[in-house]
């Protein structure tokens, strides 16, 4: 005779099953529905140059300037001839990124213009030009041509299109003068107020001219590795790049002392 066994509560059965077809349900849902892709690129790559181009040159070139004029002696002269370029260098060059990025403005809008023209005017010659780059990544005319067919529907896509592909031309945001401008002249402005720090806090010119180098070759190092790494290259390239930084710095601050030492000897300077 069978052995009678407790049958299992309803509730529980209930909840087994329920268990069992979520289980079915979020796998069906995970073969349908993939989990998406995520890739990671910066969005603020114009942003991110600015700042780069900006910070370089404001760690080398008032680091090169004070050095050359700590050899004369006078930390009064340094700070004086220091902050003066500081921020003649940051106006210099927030003018110098608005002025780039209105011309790029313009010259985009030059093409524009010229390429709206010849889609209108020679639409024949700009439809084998869309063969020609799609040829270039080995794509037989027969295969593109349906989404050819379809681009030439919409003049204004079509025009986008030769200006990304045929030109390889970014269209500029509005505001991108103003912004490079900021981005460019603070940056120059921070990283030239490093290495003049000692220079404020410390009274004997000697001793502020080794501190600074110490916190500029930190700094050098710091920023050329931070910069390769930001980019995507590996930890060896990293490196490579933060001696190739801190070499550029020393080459100018060695040059900027040794050629105002002798200035000096040759002429001697008052202060």
């Amino acid at each position: 005779m069978m052995p009678h066994l407790p049958a299992e509560p309803t509730s529980t059965r209930s909840s087994h099953a329920g268990l069992f077809n979520d289980v079915d349900l979020e796998r069906q849902s995970t073969a349908v529905n993939p989990a998406p892709h995520a890739e990671h690129h910066t969005k603020h790559g114009a942003i991110v140059r600015d700042t780069i181009i900006g910070f370089a040159d404001g760690l080398t070139v008032p680091f090169a300037l004070t050095a050359g004029l700590s050899s004369i002696g006078s930390s009064r002269l340094v700070i004086l001839g220091g902050l003066a370029e500081l921020f003649a260098g940051a106006i210099s060059m927030g003018l110098g990124g608005y002025l780039a990025a209105v011309t790029e403005r313009k010259h985009y809008q030059v093409e524009e213009a010229r390429e709206r023209m010849e889609v209108n005017e020679k639409p024949a010659a700009e439809e084998e030009e869309i063969y020609e780059i799609f040829a270039e990544y080995n794509l037989k005319r027969e295969v593109v041509q349906p989404f050819v067919e379809h681009l030439k529907t919409d003049k204004e896509t079509w025009v986008r299109f030769m200006m990304d592909f045929e030109l390889r031309l970014e269209k500029p945001e509005t505001s991108r003068a103003w912004i490079s401008a900021v981005v460019m002249g603070l940056s120059y402005f921070f990283g030239g107020l490093i290495p003049m720090i000692p220079y404020f806090a410390l009274h004997k010119v000697n001793i502020a001219l080794f501190a600074s180098i110490g916190i500029t070759v930190v700094m050098l190092l710091s920023f050329g590795y931070a910069k390769a790494i930001f980019t995507g290259t590996d930890r060896k390239t990293a490196v490579w790049s933060a001696l190739q930084t801190l070499f550029v710095g020393v080459l100018a601050a060695s040059s900027s002392y040794g050629i105002v030492r002798g200035i000096n000897a040759i002429h001697p300077v008052k202060v």
